[in-house]
């Protein structure tokens, strides 16, 4: 199994808020709702057989960069992934300060 990224330019509905979401190849994560999915073992494989909800459970800085923690509803996995520009802040503010991120408050 090889551990290098394996980059696949995918769209996808959201399956938390149901955001048509277009895909840039680094696209893992809903931008509004900052949920994902479990369907990775090594980053782009796909070779993930849980395809559980990803919940965004934390917010950390690393290397200057805001990295969203997401644990996985099904099996309880663990991943990182970087903060993408086209993130909404205001979700991010929300999990920074251990808020849900969906659905949006009124």
């Amino acid at each position: 199994m090889s551990r290098s990224f394996q980059r696949r330019v995918e769209d996808f509905v959201c399956e938390v808020c149901g955001l048509e979401v277009h895909g840039t190849g680094y696209t893992n994560h809903c931008p509004r709702c900052l949920w994902s999915k479990h369907v990775d073992v090594q980053p782009g494989d796909r070779a993930a057989t849980c395809r559980g909800l990803m919940q965004p459970v934390g917010l950390e800085m690393r290397r200057g960069a805001y990295v969203i923690v997401h644990r996985c509803t099904r099996c309880g996995a663990v991943r990182r992934n970087k903060a993408a520009a086209e993130d909404d802040f205001d979700a991010l503010l929300r999990l920074a300060r251990g808020l849900p991120t969906w659905p949006r408050p009124e």
